[in-house]
């Protein structure tokens, strides 16, 4: 579903970014993308979405390289950033029919999954309101909303627990493994170690740009007592160099 093979990607003047980072994501998967702060999650996740270019290496999205393939690999992916950008102005009805417009998605499916969705998080009553006027909160259920409008295939998320209720979050991680049981896949950045140890079949561990561990999460785990005194050992290995 999604493969990516050496990446390398830095940015001008700096060696900030991620250096031969190669992973592997099957359909099925909920995987877990782990690291501290400027690790290179958020700049491996760009890469993928195709907002940044990169130096080196491949990403391949259910076959289709992103740097040749673009608009395909996008028509199959849903990214949702940890800050989403949406347009104020527009009411929340009106900016998931642009997002449905943008996909081609038929009248009749965009209003069920919008229905769908909105009830689950709650936000129906508010889709007439201007964007402008939504909490955080709000903001990310209907860019979240907005995702899965097109029923992606494979779903991008840079910390998408961040600003939800909890209710919501569970919502979110039910969906999350429909999505998964349809055959689709998820990748995602969390800072939230015990929802990613429970959630992910898989995670990977990256460090200063490079990958410092990945596989099954039952075998990562297997090395250490929870996947935050994993974590943990990382990072105090990073102070101590």
């Amino acid at each position: 579903m999604l493969t990516i093979q050496n990446l390398t990607k830095h940015y001008k003047g700096s060696n900030k970014g991620v250096t031969n980072l190669t992973l592997e994501i099957k359909p099925g998967d909920i995987y877990g993308f782990i690291g501290h702060n400027g690790a290179g999650k958020t700049t491996t996740i760009k890469c993928i979405a195709g907002i940044h270019g990169f130096e080196e290496g491949e990403i391949l999205v259910d076959g289709l390289s992103v740097k040749t393939d673009t608009l395909a690999c996008k028509q199959r992916i849903a990214y949702i950033p940890d800050n989403p950008d949406l347009y104020e102005y527009m009411t929340g009805i009106q900016y998931l029919n642009f997002i449905a417009d943008i996909f081609g998605v038929p009248a009749a499916e965009r209003e069920e999954r919008v229905q769908e969705y909105a009830d689950a998080f709650e936000i129906t009553a508010s889709l007439g309101d201007l964007i402008s006027s939504y909490s955080h909160g709000m903001k990310q259920k209907l860019a979240i909303i907005s995702a899965l409008v097109h029923k992606p295939k494979l779903l991008i998320l840079d910390e998408p627990f961040v600003g939800l209720d909890p209710k919501a979050s569970v919502i979110l991680k039910d969906i999350m493994h429909q999505i998964c049981a349809d055959g689709g896949a998820i990748f995602f950045s969390t800072h939230v170690l015990d929802v990613a140890e429970k959630l992910c079949n898989k995670v990977a561990i990256i460090k200063d740009g490079r990958l410092v561990t990945c596989g099954d999460m039952e075998q990562v785990v297997a090395k250490g007592a929870t996947l935050e005194s994993i974590f943990m050992e990382v990072v105090r290995d990073d102070k101590a160099d």
